[in-house]
């Protein structure tokens, strides 16, 4: 792995844990001599895990649409900022430039981006992991509602391991370096093999 794309908050959210691990997750990234891909902007927890990228000598990759650079401020301080017109390119680019992705807290559009690339991930488009961290137990529901989808039958069992789940950014990058993507299976259970 030499890129992590890290989807998070556009804003900082109440919990200041959950600014502390985008430092630290920023922190650990410099320490591995891994690159940052993100959204681009300054704001909120995109932008903490980017400053600290950057403030530790670190390089740091934005991607943005030009439409959003009003609400999202861009960070004018990146390795490189690529423009896009649509959120559609902005999240294939990210996914390009990236070998493995990883969830800080976030809203909707954290939630979109990290179950987009899931989806890719099951349907055989990628291969890369996946990691949320799960600061103060954030990603806990999303976790059972998986638990729970898989239980009804609509996630096969072994598809669940496509997302690594730890809250200690140190631990997840280790168990992103040492992923192996779980075995194909069909996922269509009224289809037989």
């Amino acid at each position: 792995m030499k890129r992590i794309c890290v989807f998070a908050g556009s804003n900082p959210g109440v919990n200041p844990a959950f600014e502390q691990a985008a430092i630290e997750l920023g922190n650990e990234l410099v320490a591995r001599g891994l690159d940052l891909v993100y959204g681009g902007s300054i704001m909120g927890l995109m932008g903490k895990v980017a400053n600290a990228v950057l403030t530790g000598g670190g390089k740091a990759y934005g991607v943005m649409p030009t439409g959003l650079f009003r609400g999202e401020i861009v960070h004018t301080g990146l390795t490189k900022l690529h423009e896009v017109t649509t959120m559609h390119e902005r999240k294939a680019k990210m996914g390009d430039l990236s070998d493995g992705f990883i969830a800080l807290p976030g809203g909707y559009g954290t939630f979109e981006e990290i179950f987009e690339v899931v989806s890719w991930g099951q349907i055989g488009i990628h291969s890369k992991p996946i990691g949320l961290l799960n600061v103060a137990g954030y990603y806990t529901p999303l976790i059972e509602l998986v638990n729970h989808a898989k239980a009804a039958g609509f996630i096969p069992a072994n598809q669940g391991d496509l997302i690594l789940c730890e809250s200690n950014p140190s631990v997840l990058l280790d168990k992103m370096r040492d992923y192996t993507p779980p075995a194909k299976t069909n996922k269509w259970s009224e289809l037989t093999e």
